[in-house]
């Protein structure tokens, strides 16, 4: 099956198109038929909202074959279920987000999109879990996933910049990422600002002698990182264009500004 996480602030869903145009676009890509349209999955998901008295949540939207007999032919699934989940959600503590996280390469690669293609938000997450039982036994707040190559491609599960001389940083989508939403809005934000931003591939080398590095991601948010593999980032506080970005970002989800 597919998945996406969606976040709603002040009864509001964020970037709800966005987030089901990337459902639909990997169910597509796995051969699953969503058995109603766009429209019709956002009121469901509105209505959920409503029944659990949210107005700020976390929305897990998930979309299985359903029920079938064993094997590996998915046709022997025939009617699809999807199921919508709403509940709050603190991924990270208000005190990381004033301290900074701290962050540890890992030894599991991320998938090579010859085999299974990181674009897709399938419910296939293990290599992502492996990557984050890795930084758990490490001790660390988050893992940081190298591709084949040995180029930075994400965490197990956000996306990463750095900034350094001016410029903005990520890994582009051929590195082997899942093209978040977040990231995306984090990119338009910080070129609304003036800031230079590049797509492009990166090496450890890069992020250890970055000014200032973040993670972002929909549950996250944008956190910033102030410690990789032992090496202290910057200055080893939160940078002023992260800071400058979370608030951004903040004003943009809570007031549409």
């Amino acid at each position: 099956g597919v998945f996406e996480g969606i976040r709603a602030y002040n009864g509001k869903i964020f970037t709800l198109d966005e987030h089901l145009d990337r459902l639909y676009d990997s169910a597509t890509a796995i051969s699953l038929k969503i058995p109603i349209t766009k429209a019709e999955m956002a009121e469901a998901i509105k209505q959920t909202m409503k029944a659990n008295n949210l107005t700020d949540s976390y929305i897990r939207l998930v979309v299985t074959r359903g029920v079938g007999k064993l094997g590996l032919d998915p046709n022997k699934c025939a009617t699809p279920q999807i199921i919508i989940i709403t509940d709050t959600i603190e991924l990270y503590s208000k005190a990381l987000y004033e301290r900074g996280l701290d962050i540890v390469t890992v030894t599991t690669i991320r998938n090579h999109f010859s085999a299974l293609d990181p674009k897709i938000k399938s419910l296939n997450y293990l290599n992502n879990i492996l990557a984050k039982i890795e930084s758990i036994q490490a001790g660390a707040g988050e893992a940081l996933m190298l591709n084949k190559d040995g180029y930075v491609a994400e965490c197990a599960g956000d996306n990463v910049f750095i900034f350094k001389n001016n410029i903005l940083r990520t890994p582009p989508s051929s590195a082997g990422i899942l093209v978040g939403i977040t990231r995306n809005v984090v990119m338009k934000l910080a070129t609304e600002m003036g800031v230079q931003v590049k797509e492009e591939l990166m090496t450890r080398y890069d992020l250890y002698i970055a000014d200032e590095c973040f993670l972002t991601g929909t549950a996250a948010e944008i956190i910033p990182v102030v410690k990789i593999d032992g090496r202290t980032i910057g200055t080893g506080k939160p940078g002023k264009l992260t800071l400058d970005l979370l608030k951004r970002y903040r004003d943009l989800t809570q007031n549409g500004r």
